[in-house]
């Protein structure tokens, strides 16, 4: 063994047997093989981007091959390569939104993050009156969009028509625009529901758990159908609390998927342990999941806690 050839005469003699394991966010490989005829494990991991204003002032200028993956409304996105990627595998994955928010602004800047309890009359007198002024602003005009077959059709995986009774019990099924549509373990889906009168979990009542279990049987059906290597205890599906929109929507996603925040106790409900709360509730079939406390995890920059919990975390502070 050289011990004293330099790393860079090593790497150029790494001869590929095959490729271990990769992260799914595609930021980390792991390569085995050899050098010299001796067994070699290869570590390739994309170094962070540099965080000095002058050096991203350039970087889009830097970019090539920018495929657009999809638009819808105000959110755009793209493949793209740097100048020394290989040509034809784009190692960038390009979200635009145009115009932006000041609400997108506080969204994605760096915040710290506190449990909340929202209890029944909390979400009466606040939360639900916040949620319908959302909707009024005309935030889910790109979910309409999709639903009313105006955009993104061509990603459209299932339709599904409902239990038949009600033509607003159905949904569609389509990938998350997060997702590279090619690695397995990285799946996420989106179950969208048709009906418009559901905005959160917070709408959903005992009576609706048949409903939710026919989506959940369609959706897990549907997945495995799309991809024969997936089973059904492969796959995890939440609800987020809150959700980016108030729209109710189902995430579907592989187990092996990396759990960063969005799966996160605080911001995820598993939609079968919703299911079971629904069934345990008294009070008749029209119990819900309004009728009880619910604790997540909201930024600081968020409007529901600078605007609702913050002022009533002071007040019961006192002076």
């Amino acid at each position: 063994m050289e011990h004293s050839t330099p790393t860079e005469a090593l790497i150029s003699r790494f001869k590929l047997e095959k490729i271990l394991n990769q992260d799914q966010g595609g930021r980390r490989i792991i390569l085995v093989g050899t050098i010299d005829s001796s067994p070699a494990l290869l570590t390739v991991e994309r170094a962070a981007f540099p965080n000095d204003v002058k050096t991203m002032e350039v970087f889009h200028t830097s970019l090539a091959n920018i495929k657009k993956l999809g638009d819808n409304d105000i959110y755009r996105w793209y493949l793209a390569s740097l100048g020394h990627a290989v040509a034809g595998s784009p190692d960038l994955k390009l979200t635009l939104i145009f115009p932006c928010t000041e609400l997108h602004v506080k969204k994605y800047s760096p915040q710290p993050f506190r449990m909340v309890t929202e209890t029944p009359k909390i979400y009466k007198d606040h939360v639900r009156p916040y949620m319908q002024k959302k909707r009024d602003e005309g935030r889910l005009n790109w979910v309409f969009n999709i639903l009313e077959g105006r955009t993104e059709q061509e990603d459209v995986m299932l339709r599904d028509p409902g239990q038949g009774v009600n033509p607003d019990d159905g949904f569609l099924l389509l990938p998350d625009l997060n997702w590279d549509r090619k690695t397995l373990t990285s799946l996420h889906l989106l179950a969208l529901v048709e009906r418009r009168d559901i905005w959160s979990l917070r709408d959903l009542r005992k009576s609706h758990v048949g409903w939710l279990k026919h989506m959940r049987e369609k959706i897990l059906d549907a997945t495995m159908k799309l991809y024969s290597e997936i089973d059904k205890d492969m796959l995890k599906l939440y609800v987020h609390y809150q959700p980016t929109y108030y729209h109710f929507h189902i995430h579907v996603v592989h187990i092996m998927l990396e759990a960063g925040s969005t799966q996160a106790t605080g911001k995820a409900f598993g939609l079968e342990n919703i299911i079971s709360q629904l069934e345990t509730l008294s009070n008749g079939v029209d119990a819900s999941m309004a009728d009880i406390s619910l604790t997540y995890s909201l930024g600081e920059a968020s409007e529901l806690w600078t605007e609702i919990f913050l002022p009533s975390k002071k007040r019961d502070e006192g002076p």
